[in-house]
C-alpha cells in the first residue's frame, strides 16, 4: 500500500447551495431564452448526441436530433423547460449552457452540454465553417427560412 493512503487528509466538501447554483448561472457560457428570436438556429452538442434547434416565434423550437430523432419524432415542435445539473433545480431562462443538461417539455433531458453554436436568422452569408457545421446535423441553411414560413403559415390559419 502507498504510504500517502494512510495519510489522514481534510474532508473537502462542496455544497450545491441555491446560492452557488445562481452563481454558476452566472458565470457560465451560456445562451438564454431572451438573447434568441425567431429564425435564428441552435446546435448543441452533448456528450451523447448533436440537437438543433430552430427558434419559433411563440416560446416553441423546432427541435431535431438526439432523441428525437432515436423515436421518428422529426422535426418536433415543443418547448424548452430551460437547463438542469441533472436534479430538479432547473435554469428556465437558459436554453443551452456548457456542463448542463437540456430539459424539453416533454421531459426529455439531455446529457451534458459539451459546446453550443447560435446562428442568428439575419446572417445570410455563415461562415463556411458554420455552414459545414449545419451540414453535417443535416440541415440546409435555407431551412431557416422553411421554419419562419411554417410559422407564419399556422398564424395565418
Amino acid at each position: 500500500m502507498h504510504e500517502s493512503c494512510n495519510e489522514r487528509q481534510p474532508m473537502r466538501i462542496v455544497a450545491r447551495t441555491l446560492s452557488r447554483i445562481l452563481g454558476h448561472d452566472e458565470g457560465c457560457e451560456a445562451v438564454r431564452k431572451s438573447e434568441l428570436r425567431r429564425g435564428d438556429h441552435l446546435v448543441v452538442a452533448t456528450e451523447n448526441s448533436v440537437y438543433t434547434i430552430a427558434v419559433a416565434d411563440d416560446s416553441s423550437y423546432h427541435v431535431a436530433g438526439g432523441w428525437f430523432d432515436r423515436n421518428g419524432a422529426v422535426p418536433t415542435r415543443t418547448a424548452i423547460n430551460g437547463c438542469t445539473w441533472g436534479g430538479s433545480v432547473i435554469q428556465t431562462r437558459v436554453v443551452a449552457a456548457r456542463g448542463l443538461r437540456l430539459e424539453f417539455a416533454n421531459r426529455v433531458v439531455t446529457s451534458p452540454i459539451r459546446r453550443f453554436w447560435i446562428i442568428r436568422a439575419e446572417d445570410e452569408n455563415i461562415p463556411e465553417k458554420d455552414a459545414a457545421l449545419l451540414a453535417a446535423c443535416g440541415i440546409r441553411w435555407g431551412d431557416r427560412r422553411e421554419c419562419a414560413e411554417e410559422s407564419e403559415t399556422r398564424k395565418a390559419s
